[in-house]
């Protein structure tokens, strides 16, 4: 398992990708409309930043948004085997959001770990 990329809430994706952009010498290289949210990630040559802004007031990045601002909201790990992933957290008596792996960005399967069983980090599995 490696680091895959961190996910960052915003409300303005297209202002942080031009200060990232310049700020970090790196650039936008898949941008997707997902699940009621615009998704940008940018290249860094060794993971990427996910920028995650709602489209509407509704759904999991608005409502994060509205309790937390902006900022932070996910760190993701690749691995080549989500299921083994799953169930090794299982077996350390991590809670999941997702018991099973379900289809996320880039279409990946993606599955969440609950934050209050991993210090307070909104922990993301991704098989690519």
């Amino acid at each position: 398992m490696h680091f895959d990329h961190a996910g960052i809430a915003t409300t303005e994706a297209d202002s942080l990708v031009f200060l990232f952009e310049d700020l970090l010498d790196c650039e936008v290289v898949h941008e997707e409309l997902f699940d009621g949210m615009k998704l940008v990630f940018l290249d860094l040559g060794n993971g990427y930043l996910e920028l995650l802004e709602p489209t509407g007031e509704e759904g999991a990045i608005a409502r994060y948004l509205d309790a937390n601002g902006p900022g932070i909201h996910h760190l993701a790990f690749a691995t080549e085997d989500i299921d083994a992933a799953l169930e090794r957290a299982r077996d350390r008596g991590v809670d999941l959001i997702d018991e099973e792996p379900r289809e996320g960005a880039w279409g990946h399967d993606v599955a969440f770990c609950h934050p209050k069983s991993t210090g307070g980090v909104l922990v993301e599995f991704v098989q690519h």
